[in-house]
């Protein structure tokens, strides 16, 4: 039976020993639960010897309440265990040296999608620069990444930091947040006092789930609009659609795992996607689909376009690459509707000075690539492989799961 880092804490006399004494803070949020869906808030409490004295929420809130991004939530206190649970989505986004005098080290528990614009990387790295200003510990317990091992896209550059880029992480990252937390302190020098409760029985690769446990345990969501596994192994390419006039499909039932608009017509652009680069569209079935969002862009308004397929037998986590079909399909859409409004020109994660899509992918590369009329799929494939190959170069001394 496979289990996550909560669930050694709740089992492992061991770890709670090491704990023993301390005053112990959470980092968490609706998907932190173990293995019999009891929250970690509530797991945590139970077990005898140990003292939760704070907690944190990321974006989206501890309770997942806020349904999109610059929605930033408010501390409060927790109405069961009545201590205080501060929001690190709302006035500061780092945990700031008054939060922390609530505790000596702070417990991570939070699942991941596997993607580096996924913001809880970003505040897993401020925890731990700020517990290391402070001599406080950080212990990550271990999730799955449900996306698996695969790497891909593009590494951001210097200058293009931001909330949903905190440092030089490529798009599909590969990797557990645990091991992602050994990665970042070597990598980025955090001298913070680091300990990785690993999970026990987990391969990264090993199908059906190819990362995530399927059919082992529950997914619930880790933010309001990733409901669903075939969203989490999506997502690296389809979060790219935020900072476009294309829907994600926010508003319907299978959000990021698809795209449209009513201005374009899917079929016409699944072809033209397959004669630009069949090979680009491996390991994930495509068809052509219409909805209607009842919320934000496009709302009420029939739109056309594609839905990606990753739930089914021929799924090929190794030949699916979510970034290249995006990529793939703003091509095709510039070149089927040369005119098209298609990036979109607004605030992203409260940085006003740069193209959201520039903001999201790290570089204007992908921008400079789709706006070319001479380029070709070979240039941005040459691209992204260097960036690849650099990327898995820097995390392999960081692998905890084979």
């Amino acid at each position: 039976m496979i289990q996550f880092g909560i669930d050694r804490l709740v089992r492992e006399k061991d770890l709670q020993k090491e704990l023993q004494g301390k005053r112990i803070g959470l980092l968490a949020h609706p998907a932190s639960v173990t293995e019999n869906l009891t929250h970690s808030i509530d797991a945590i409490q139970s077990i005898a010897g140990l003292n939760l004295t704070c907690a944190f929420g990321p974006q989206h809130g501890m309770r997942g309440e806020k349904q999109y991004n610059m929605m930033e939530s408010d501390d409060y206190v927790d109405p069961v265990h009545q201590i205080p649970v501060f929001s690190l989505y709302g006035k500061s986004r780092r945990p700031t040296p008054e939060m922390l005098s609530h505790c000596d080290g702070v417990l991570v528990d939070l699942q991941d999608l596997g993607c580096r614009i996924y913001t809880y990387l970003t505040s897993l790295i401020y925890m731990m620069e700020e517990c290391a200003k402070l001599g406080k510990f950080v212990w990550v317990l271990d999730r799955p990444n449900p996306a698996g091992r695969t790497m891909e896209g593009s590494i951001l550059r210097p200058g293009n930091e931001s909330f949903v880029g905190v440092a030089p992480i490529i798009m599909r990252h590969g990797l557990t947040l645990g091991e992602f937390a050994t990665f970042a302190k070597k990598e980025f020098k955090i001298d913070v006092e680091l300990k990785v409760a690993e999970m026990k029985n987990y391969s990264i690769s090993e199908g059906p789930g190819f990362g995530w446990p399927l059919e082992k345990r529950a997914w619930i969501n880790p933010s309001p609009n990733a409901p669903t596994l075939s969203m989490a192994r999506c997502y690296a390419g389809t979060v790219m659609l935020e900072g476009t006039n294309l829907s994600e499909g926010r508003g319907t039932t299978r959000p990021l795992e698809g795209f449209g608009a009513p201005d374009i017509d899917g079929t016409r652009l699944l072809k033209e996607m397959e004669r630009l680069s069949p090979e680009w569209l491996q390991g994930a079935l495509l068809r052509p689909f219409y909805f209607e969002p009842t919320f934000y862009k496009h709302k009420v308004k029939l739109c056309s376009g594609i839905q990606i397929h990753v739930d089914h037998a021929f799924y090929q986590p190794e030949a699916f690459k979510p970034y290249r079909i995006m990529a793939l399909a703003f091509k095709s859409i510039r070149n089927l509707y040369p005119d098209y409004d298609l990036f979109r020109d607004f605030p992203y994660e409260y940085v006003f000075d740069r193209l959201a899509i520039d903001v999201i992918t790290g570089c204007e590369t992908l921008r400079h690539w789709v706006d070319d009329p001479q380029s070709k799929v070979s240039d941005l494939e040459s691209f992204l492989q260097k960036d690849e190959a650099i990327w898995k170069e820097k995390v392999a001394h960081a692998f905890l799961y084979q």
